[in-house]
């Protein structure tokens, strides 16, 4: 069991350890940074979306920048668009699962608006469709996935692919790429 535990911990350690090693990784980082200080400096708001477990880093995300991350300072205008369960599971109900997100990118964001969306496979459908939705509305989109990116890579604008195809990693790294980004994004916007 003890060799179990630490297999598990090298191999989060060792997907991590790609990322410290990839530029282009580092490039996006900065480039979803400047992303959302621009939607923020223009009066934008930030939204995120995913499932299961990608859903509750995607709420965890958005209350880093509604809430606070290190500093105490005005909430910053951030949203996961699941929260309202009388909304999704009517939807869901009414029309399909597929469309929860879509529907909502259409009905409140607005140009210049930036979209999170998680999903470790890339191919979630209902984030697929928000995603072909904010291109639409000229919404930014930044997309969280596993390796290939599925089909949310050629629908991001900026695309972080984990280099993992197991998703507990991926979602583990996905935690840590989004950290990096609220801690850039509000040492930047406050200071």
């Amino acid at each position: 069991m003890q060799d179990k535990i630490k297999s598990i911990i090298s191999a989060s350690i060792q997907v991590k350890q790609e990322i410290l090693q990839d530029a282009s990784m580092h490039h996006k980082l900065l480039q979803a940074v400047e992303a959302i200080l621009d939607a923020f400096r223009n009066g934008k708001r930030i939204w995120f979306c995913g499932n299961g477990g990608s859903a509750a880093d995607a709420q965890h995300l958005a209350a880093e920048f509604s809430g606070r991350f290190y500093t105490d300072r005005r909430a910053l205008p951030a949203e996961a668009l699941h929260c309202n369960t009388s909304y999704l599971t009517a939807v869901a109900n009414d029309y399909s699962y597929d469309e929860v997100y879509a529907r909502l990118v259409d009905g409140i964001t607005q140009a210049g608006d930036v979209l999170v969306g998680l999903s470790t496979s890339g191919n979630s459908r209902n984030i697929v469709k928000a995603f072909e939705t904010a291109r639409q509305r000229k919404v930014l989109t930044i997309g969280f996935t596993g390796t290939d990116g599925g089909k949310m890579k050629t629908l991001s604008d900026i695309l972080f692919n984990v280099p993992s195809r197991d998703t507990p990693r991926i979602q583990e790294s996905h935690i840590l790429l989004g950290h990096i980004i609220c801690q850039l994004v509000e040492e930047l916007y406050f200071n």
